[in-house]
């Protein structure tokens, strides 16, 4: 089902970004806002030789999961929760416990429920464009794939036949380019419903009315607001459990060398709603860029809350609350990165956690394991992070088909 126009546009190439010139044919480009787009290496002034590695979605078997590279602080454990589900990215939990997740290559959303006492993962919807973003509210399950948007109301009683859902597209109004356009989607402390619109290109002079944003709706998708800007690929925000403000990760430019601009950790601070972000002017901590240039680049830019490292591909991320781990990690955001994708020393294929003082962030390891840096190949690629109801932590693992539960137990006095 929904075999439109827009799914026939997937960029899929063996499961590596397919990165293209396509900038200029958007219909939403208007006067004053050039497609300088630098995401070609053979044109690029930055080039240094690097290229894309690879990494089509597989169906591991469950016996063959990387379980024994993954390497994590004492008291911790993962182990394997889910598998069977190639290219799936993001995670959200119904009210009854099913497990929905998104995907970007292949265009399903999946949905993962405990039946006779397994677990067991169905295809719930196919034929869609990158539905990466799903959110969760009052039983209804949203489905966002790039313009396209959906609603499936009572979903958990509707597994087997969801029907057609309530498509509520021409109420977002959201752009159809792909370009760094896959979805992130979740509802706020506000009960609005906060959507990301990436830049689509590489690195160009973009329309800052229509891209490069986090924007908020009401459910029903009216009442838009912008609620930052100049950022060029965001696909993970989530709110500090305190302070209500919001945090995002942002994928920085390709194509400038091995060293980056870092990928960045930002946040948006009490009243500072529709602040700038930098791109494409300026990044990571003050980096003007050398392709697309102005007088002043970093002026008046919101500079990051951290650093995440170059390349490292940081997408979800998500505030622990739960009362498994101990209390050093409460209110710690953990960040899954999925890991750099034409960086010659590869660097990623992990979790970190960001620990928040006073607006800025410590970023430090978490499960590791994934990447062998002697070898410089990887095991797997962790992309989205679910805390569930008891505690523990979900990764998810686009490469594989899989989820790891994280867990924790004291060591017992005496041992």
């Amino acid at each position: 089902m929904f075999n439109t126009t827009l799914c026939r546009r997937v960029l899929l190439v063996a499961g590596a970004f397919a990165l293209t010139a396509a900038v200029g044919s958007s219909a939403f480009g208007q006067a004053g806002f050039s497609p300088i787009d630098k995401s070609n290496p053979a044109t690029s002034k930055q080039d240094t030789g690097l290229k894309p590695h690879a990494t089509p979605p597989t169906v591991t078997p469950a016996d063959k999961l990387p379980l024994d590279k993954i390497k994590l602080p004492a008291g911790f454990k993962a182990e394997v929760w889910s598998s069977g589900h190639p290219a799936a990215r993001t995670m959200v939990e119904g009210p009854k416990g099913t497990i929905f997740m998104g995907t970007r290559q292949l265009g399903r959303v999946y949905a993962i429920t405990n039946k006779d006492g397994k677990r067991e993962a169905k295809v719930l919807l196919q034929g869609l464009t990158q539905p990466n973003g799903l959110a969760i509210k009052d039983g209804a399950l949203y489905v966002l794939a790039i313009n396209r948007v959906f609603r499936y109301d009572n979903i958990e009683d509707k597994l087997d036949n969801p029907g057609a859902g309530v498509e509520l597209t021409d109420k977002f109004n959201l752009p159809d380019t792909v370009h760094h356009n896959w979805k992130y989607a979740d509802f706020g402390p506000d009960g609005k419903l906060y959507v990301q619109v990436g830049a689509n290109c590489n690195i160009c002079e973009i329309n800052p009315g229509i891209h490069g944003q986090i924007r908020r709706y009401n459910a029903d998708g009216t009442g838009m607001e912008i609620v930052a800007r100049g950022i060029r690929n965001t696909v993970g925000f989530d709110w500090h459990p305190v302070t209500k403000e919001l945090w995002f990760t942002d994928n920085g430019r390709d194509w400038a060398g091995n060293a980056g601009p870092e990928d960045e950790l930002n946040r948006v601070a009490k009243g500072q709603e529709g602040a700038f972000y930098g791109f494409p002017y300026c990044h990571a901590n003050g980096i003007p860029d050398p392709d697309v240039k102005k007088p002043n680049a970093c002026a008046g830019v919101t500079l990051p809350a951290a650093l995440t490292g170059p390349h490292s591909a940081g997408l979800g991320i998500k505030f622990y609350t739960g009362g498994m781990f101990p209390k050093s990690y409460q209110n710690v955001a953990f960040i899954a990165r999925r890991g750099s994708w034409n960086r010659e020393q590869k660097f990623g294929y992990d979790v970190a956690v960001a620990r928040i003082s006073g607006g800025k962030a410590k970023i430090e390891p978490f499960l590791t394991g994934l990447l062998d840096e002697k070898a410089n190949t990887f095991h797997g690629r962790p992309t989205y992070v679910h805390q569930m109801k008891d505690g523990s932590l979900l990764v998810s693992d686009e490469q594989n088909g899989a989820v790891y539960r994280i867990t924790y137990q004291a060591k017992s006095a005496g041992r």
